[in-house]
């Protein structure tokens, strides 16, 4: 599966050649796949890695060891001034963060091919990568505007009782939009009041609570719109499209999307907007950052600690309300041009 704006002549990638760089991307592939990384990672580094080769066969360099710093250097440029054609059919450059994925792929390829033996040295180990800039604070919604927007399904259906329990579900938990269209029946425990997440980022499990609302609209959902969608054989997948199959993630996107637009919100965004909105209000209301971390799913806190930008007014009025000193009443016997004591 090639990325958007990638090239699509992959006529060069024919492994002929067994030493020749499709062949020995066939084989760093495999051993991927042996060390159970992701089909979408796997999917990434074949887009990563073939964009590569075409570009470097285009210019005569065929094999690994023929490949230099310089080469890397020059294909790294290319890069920064490629563009790719944007949705309205205009076009724009690939942002930093894909330019950083696509050459950090190259230098996990040229280390394996290292390691093995393929090449005598490897000539991405000093490959500078472009620096990411500091991530804007994400999107956010107000309680009053989440309420609006979860207010948008038509409960007279079993469309809008679906759409209703997918939001809750979003808001409550904030589980991304996969794992909600990989989520079936049984991992809702109500009794419990959790959500087992069994297909996570990374194919890593966890378990997170969920409220007793969003357990009421799935309840309400299961009771009088699920059974009106679900086919034979049905396999037990919790939300289910208007033909009774699971979810594509794109599909969310474009559900959630539309219920934003039609409240009226102008907020970019959609599950992910939940996502952000969930943290966000957690951390506001003395949540440790440490528990929105695990029910993110995130890997390492460095990924959870950007909601703490969107909470810094929140922060402030804490300060206020309990800092001796944050006020100006606090300290009114003290004229300005006094000097603080040593």
């Amino acid at each position: 599966m090639a990325r958007k704006g990638q090239k699509k002549d992959w006529a060069f990638l024919a492994p002929s050649d067994p030493e020749g760089m499709p062949s020995l991307r066939l084989q760093w592939l495999e051993t991927l796949r042996t060390r159970g990384y992701s089909e979408a990672y796997l999917q990434n580094c074949e887009s990563d890695l073939g964009l590569f080769i075409v570009w470097a066969q285009e210019r005569g360099v065929t094999k690994a060891r023929d490949v230099t710093r310089p080469v890397l250097e020059s294909y790294q440029r290319f890069l920064f001034y490629l563009r790719r054609e944007t949705k309205d059919g205009g076009e724009e450059p690939l942002s930093i963060r894909t330019q950083l994925e696509r050459l950090s792929s190259l230098k996990l390829f040229f280390r394996w091919l290292t390691r093995n033996g393929y090449i005598l040295a490897n000539p991405a180990s000093e490959l500078e990568l472009p620096k990411i800039p500091p991530r804007r604070p994400p999107e956010v919604l107000s309680v009053a505007e989440v309420e609006q927007v979860l207010s948008q399904p038509d409960l007279g259906s079993a469309i809008g009782l679906r759409d209703r329990a997918i939001l809750e579900t979003l808001y409550s938990t904030g589980v991304r939009r996969k794992e909600l269209s990989l989520l079936s029946v049984s991992d809702v425990e109500s009794v419990a009041g959790i959500v087992r997440v069994r297909f996570g980022k990374g194919k890593k499990e966890r378990i997170i609570p969920i409220g007793s609302r969003a357990l009421a609209w799935i309840a309400r959902y299961l009771t009088e719109g699920r059974p009106q969608l679900a086919t034979p054989p049905d396999d037990g997948t919790l939300f289910l499209t208007a033909t009774g199959k699971p979810f594509w993630p794109d599909n969310l996107t474009d559900l959630v999307r539309r219920y934003v637009k039609h409240s009226g919100i102008t907020r970019p965004g959609s599950c992910h907007l939940f996502r952000h909105t969930m943290a966000t209000l957690m951390l506001d209301n003395g949540a440790d950052i440490r528990f929105i971390q695990e029910m993110l799913g995130h890997a390492t806190l460095h990924a959870t600690t950007i909601y703490t930008h969107v909470a810094i007014k929140k922060l402030k009025q804490i300060h206020t309300a309990t800092h001796p000193g944050a006020t100006l009443a606090a300290s009114s016997e003290a004229s300005p041009d006094e000097e603080p004591p040593e």
